[in-house]
């Protein structure tokens, strides 16, 4: 049986679910994801006057969508690429570079990482994430 890396590059999937723009809202979705034991691996939140979009990216997308669908939010669903890339200058330019060679367009992207870590998580939409994936894992062999 083939083990699987853990840490190369793979494709997951993303919520993006539309909250009201008030104090709280955010607090009740995390509320309501630690109860049923739904660890957020990757968060972003972009807001307009009325409302927010909170992309996420969760151990468990399919029980999130359950528990949203119960609360009357709108959630959708997307391929991302989750990347874990070194924490040094340069990691994102290597990465960008080889995607732009394949014409491949990153639409948008959040990362994380503390400063003294060796390691951050980067979560990309881009335009073909099958055919990202196989260029980002040539890039991890090289």
């Amino acid at each position: 049986m083939k083990q699987i890396d853990q840490l190369a590059p793979r494709i997951v999937q993303q919520l993006a679910v539309f909250l009201e723009n008030k104090p709280g809202a955010l607090a009740a979705v995390c509320d309501a994801l630690a109860g049923a034991k739904i660890n957020i691996f990757g968060l972003t939140v972009s807001d307009t006057t009325d409302h927010s979009v909170v992309r996420m990216v969760l151990s468990n997308t399919e029980r999130a969508i359950g528990i949203f669908e119960e609360h009357g939010a709108l959630a959708i669903e997307s391929d991302v690429l989750m990347i874990q890339n070194d924490n040094k200058p340069g990691s994102l330019s290597r990465i960008a570079h080889a995607l732009s060679l394949k014409k491949i367009n990153i639409d948008y992207g959040y990362l994380a990482s503390m400063p003294s870590a060796k390691k951050g998580l980067l979560i990309l939409r881009v335009t073909d994430a099958k055919k990202a994936l196989g260029i980002l894992k040539k890039l991890d062999s090289e």
